[in-house]
């Protein structure tokens, strides 16, 4: 799939992404002087050990198991303005930031730029110009090593090397900089400017001679980049050839402008589908930090939210389509980030919890916060959270899940057992019996209690769902491997006395009580985790009823994000039509003000930046990911044990086809389909051959045993 835009950026916003996972680059084109804006995966203000000194701090400043029983008493004594006052002495400094690292500018005569084409299977920016009279061609893309610019035809007069950050040597084309020891996001007050040890900003600036065909490559090196040990392997288009979804016809190259009019849904379905994994496999490598809240690309020192991982949806997001789409190697970096919090987080979870295991809150960073943040002021509806790291490691489980072998097993079992144990001991018994969650926030979200909205309370279902999908998980990778551990006892003994997911008015509840929303249509849709990723809830039962009359309340529109988590949980209740029509209102094109942060409760609706981005405004690489992973979804669902196919594809959308969409068990799936006929083929990449799958087109199921490749025939209704 090649994609076209006919003019020379003039604006990050339209500038094109190419990335290897550890470098990232924002091509803007055109004659004249042209900017490539550069990030290292690796470039995050902190220190190594910044986690620990605030750990430090924070159990200073009074925090810890006894405060914790106080707020506790507090809250079951319905007494929150007290139990929230309390809690602040908990919130440690903010995360660190995601910084922008250098620019390479390269300047060519005056001229005509006639477009550039970005093809997504080998990750190349090609633009062709006219410069005095002469075609010249200028390629862009990201080696395993290096970021390349060819140019052929013209010779630059000038390469120049800057960067936003301070400079503290040069050497002809070296430039060593120095990054900020602290930061915080911009919407913070009280800190005002990333904080530098001192230096001065600069450049390198390098005159050229006259040749026929120049290839630039920039390199990078930090102290950071030895923190991260997964071996860097594998190349941009083996991994893109894993795995494709084609709704419809597609054009040989694709007009972006007319793409963005809207007049073809399927292939709009069709793009986004392919460039949310375009940019996970260019932001998402091993050997480098996991894609962030921008996935590897940032120009700003000072970026939304620090650029850096929310996990209490959007670094999920940014990973739901990893294993479906065939990009378990992409996953690695997020699995090895959990690997570190497993460290950090024990070191939080006993000093600061008196608690097993580790535990992780609403943020983190390249360096494995795993702290509560927000300064002593943040509010507790997104600031105390110590659900981060269950929600987080369910990705452990399922690049497990979807390959069934020794190794994803032995890699999720620390994990997994470690966050169960932090769960166990987080548990608390409650006034009626049940093993409670205290202090339990619903992410972001606020009820009322005379007439004021609060966030603290207990046993919130999100709390209460993702601590089953822990120690249920848990379980089945000890069965699996046959061990035996004393925890598995203490998991089986307290599962039974979890609180059961409340049902009030007809709609599955956001809290344990009955309590009323201060937002009926937020843009979090927290407890319905247990329907999209988890799958604990299905489609066809009681509790399936009732999370669908949420989806109905909540309504569509939002930002990128939520759009995605909406797109998503309708395909996993079949309701492909309402995809559609929240896939076209993500997919319209942003015409607000690029550089505004909008509300951040929803109110204004996001939209598509004119390079594909997803966009609140701010810029929020979530929503692309996303997209991908809802899309594969209506083609083929298997959480349930049972290979759906076609599950919630939209009406009208009558041809098609997918190939090595991976299933749960270790099966790769390619589906056709034209006018009602189905056909599927599955073959075996991992796991137990000798398993019998279940497999069901149009409601019909048939059951095989996938050995080598097996077709199923069938047939739905369009």
């Amino acid at each position: 799939m090649r994609l076209h835009w006919p003019a020379a950026a003039e604006e990050w916003t339209e500038a094109l992404p190419v990335g290897n996972g550890r470098l990232g680059a924002m091509v803007f084109g055109g004659a004249g002087r042209s900017r490539v804006q550069v990030n290292d995966a690796t470039v995050w203000s902190g220190t190594a050990d910044g986690p620990s000194r605030a750990l430090a701090d924070v159990l200073a400043a009074g925090a810890g198991p006894d405060r914790l029983a106080q707020v506790r008493e507090a809250i079951f004594g319905g007494d929150l303005e007290r139990a929230t006052s309390l809690l602040m002495s908990f919130e440690g400094p903010y995360s660190q930031t995601f910084l922008p690292y250098v620019d390479l500018w390269i300047t060519l005569s005056d001229g005509e730029s006639h477009g550039r084409t970005l093809d997504l299977a080998t990750g190349v920016v090609t633009e062709r110009l006219t410069i005095d009279g002469a075609e010249v061609t200028r390629r862009v893309w990201a080696s395993e090593t290096s970021l390349c610019v060819e140019i052929t035809g013209a010779t630059p007069s000038e390469v120049d090397v800057s960067t936003p950050l301070r400079e503290i040597s040069r050497d002809g084309l070296n430039l060593v900089v120095e990054i900020p020891v602290d930061s915080a996001p911009r919407h913070e007050p009280q800190v005002e400017a990333p904080v530098y040890g001192g230096g001065e900003r600069g450049s390198v600036t390098v005159k050229i001679t006259e040749g026929e065909r120049w290839l630039l490559t920039l390199t990078s090196s930090t102290t950071a980049e030895t923190s991260w040990q997964g071996r860097r392997h594998g190349n941009h288009m083996t991994l893109m050839d894993a795995c494709e979804v084609r709704f419809g016809d597609l054009p040989e190259v694709i007009d972006v402008p007319e793409l963005l009019s809207g007049k073809d849904e399927q292939l709009i379905a069709s793009v986004l589908f392919a460039y949310g994994r375009y940019l996970l496999v260019s932001s998402s490598r091993p050997g480098a930090p996991p894609a962030n809240l921008q996935g590897l690309w940032n120009a700003d020192l000072r970026p939304a939210w620090s650029s850096n991982y929310t996990i209490n949806i959007n670094t999920q997001m940014n990973y739901w389509a990893a294993e479906v789409t065939g990009l378990a190697e992409c996953h690695d970096p997020l699995l090895e980030l959990l690997e570190k919090l497993a460290v950090t987080g024990a070191d939080v979870a006993s000093q600061l919890y008196s608690a097993r295991g580790w535990v992780a809150h609403h943020n983190t960073d390249a360096h494995a916060w795993a702290l509560p943040v927000g300064m002593g002021h943040g509010a507790p509806s997104w600031a105390i959270w110590q659900m981060g790291g269950a929600w987080l490691v369910q990705h452990a489980w399922d690049h497990y899940d979807f390959a069934r072998t020794w190794s994803t097993l032995e890699r999720a079992w620390p994990l997994l057992r470690g966050c169960a144990e932090f769960c166990l001991d987080w548990l608390v018994e409650g006034p009626d019996g049940y093993l409670d969650t205290c202090p339990s926030t619903s992410p972001e979200n606020w009820f009322l209690v005379d007439g004021k909205p609060q966030a603290l309370t207990w046993s919130v279902t999100m709390d209460v769902v993702l601590i089953r999908a822990v120690f249920e998980r848990t379980l089945a990778l000890a069965l699996a491997s046959g061990r035996t551990d004393p925890v598995l006892a203490e998991i089986s003994a307290a599962l039974p006395r979890l609180r059961p997911v409340p049902v009030f008015d007809g709609r599955l509840g956001e809290w344990a009580g009955d309590f009323v929303e201060e937002d009926s249509t937020h843009r979090h849709m927290s407890h319905m985790v247990s329907v999209y990723p988890l799958g604990q809830i299905v489609a066809g039962t009681q509790l399936g009823d009732a999370a669908f009359e949420v989806l109905r309340r909540r309504g569509n529109g939002a930002m990128g994000w939520s759009w995605a988590w909406k797109m998503a949980l309708r395909a996993r209740f079949g309701d492909g039509d309402t995809v559609r029509s929240l896939l076209l209102e993500a997919a319209q094109p942003f015409t607000g003000d690029r550089h505004r942060d909008a509300p951040v409760d929803g109110s204004e609706w996001g939209g598509l930046l004119p390079n594909l981005f997803s966009t609140h405004p701010p810029f929020q690489i979530d929503g692309n990911y996303g997209f991908t992973a809802a899309l594969a979804e209506v083609v083929v669902q298997s959480h349930t044990g049972v290979i759906d196919v076609l599950p919630a594809l939209p009406s009208g959308w009558s041809s098609g086809a997918a190939r090595g969409l991976r299933c749960r068990g270790g099966l790769a799936v390619d589906v056709t389909w034209d006018d009602g006929d189905v056909v599927v083929r599955l073959r075996r990449v991992s796991g137990d051959a000798g398993e019998f799958v279940p497999v069901s087109i149009g409601g019909e199921v048939t059951e095989v045993v996938v050995s080598d490749v097996v077709e199923v025939r069938g047939r739905i209704s369009c």
